[in-house]
């Protein structure tokens, strides 16, 4: 039982926030690709292999992450009682359950086509590289949002076997949301990550954040409404950015305080939100 808590804790199963945000761009490409008109089985056994995926990944991606910062984690506050930090699992066993829930996420991505296997199977040295970003460049937020928003591509290919403009323009707009959103959770272990030496966007912006956060939001809503207007979305679609526009603007940005780490954690989660109403949205669209 020992065994399972530390398991469930250095996976993060209990934070589904992590998870979800990987899935919600994974639904989003799947629901701009599919045609709603006919049959839902094939969309529905879809999502659920994107949302079992997106659980595996990010439970693994949570292991290696833990394992390259070990020695950081134990110098920062929030982190310093993670299993691997407190050395109450291994390195070696943590690199064992990397590997299994690995083969799981294979084969739940064999479901798919050949192309979107491929293409899933070319993202990986980008999942597995990110947590040493941190420790080269002051952007590495911007290189979990092309990591994170990887799915955003599968999702749309998954349907189409193909790939074009329209799930690109989204998965920029998609990687300045995890930009956004990232800094923010960034901002928790500020002073700690400038102690050691590590940089983030967190650090780079803390002098103008609400500045950052707009561009990066802004970059989103463009891309939204963008693919609005190339897949001839109906106007509820835009009647639900509305919501999404009052969460990210006055909802985050307004109410952001660096130098509270409860509300920028609360701010953080809120991306759950934006995640469904963009989806409800983009489906409601489609109608």
């Amino acid at each position: 039982m020992d065994q399972i808590k530390l398991f469930i804790e250095l996976t993060r199963i209990k934070k589904p926030i992590g998870y979800m945000l990987l899935f919600w761009p994974c639904a989003w490409g799947l629901s701009i690709a599919y045609d709603f008109n006919g049959e839902l089985t094939t969309y529905i056994f879809y999502m659920l292999l994107f949302l079992s995926g997106a659980i595996l990944m990010r439970s693994a991606g949570c292991i290696v992450n833990d394992i390259f910062d070990k020695n950081f984690d134990k110098k920062v506050f929030r982190t310093k009682n993670r299993p691997i930090a407190s050395k109450k699992i291994s390195v070696k066993k943590g690199i064992f359950y990397s590997l299994f829930l690995c083969l799981l996420a294979f084969i739940v991505l064999i479901q798919f086509n050949y192309f979107t296997i491929l293409l899933a199977l070319g993202s990986m040295p980008l999942a597995f590289t990110y947590p040493l970003m941190k420790r080269y460049t002051y952007w590495p937020q911007l290189f979990l949002g092309i990591t994170f928003n990887y799915g955003l591509i599968l999702g749309w290919t998954a349907i189409t076997d193909e790939i074009n403009l329209i799930p690109l323009i989204f998965y920029l707009g998609a990687v300045f949301w995890t930009l956004g959103y990232d800094t923010i959770y960034g901002f928790q272990d500020l002073k700690d990550d400038e102690i050691i030496g590590l940089k983030s966007t967190s650090i780079k912006f803390k002098q103008k954040p609400n500045l950052f956060l707009t561009i990066c939001y802004l970059l989103l809503f463009l891309s939204l409404i963008t693919i609005g207007v190339f897949l001839k979305l109906n106007v509820v679609f835009y009647f639900m950015l509305i919501p999404v526009a009052y969460q990210l603007y006055f909802l985050q940005i307004r109410k952001l305080n660096i130098k509270s780490s409860k509300i920028c954690l609360s701010i953080f989660k809120s991306n759950n939100n934006i995640g469904f109403l963009v989806l409800l949205g983009l489906v409601l669209g489609k109608i």
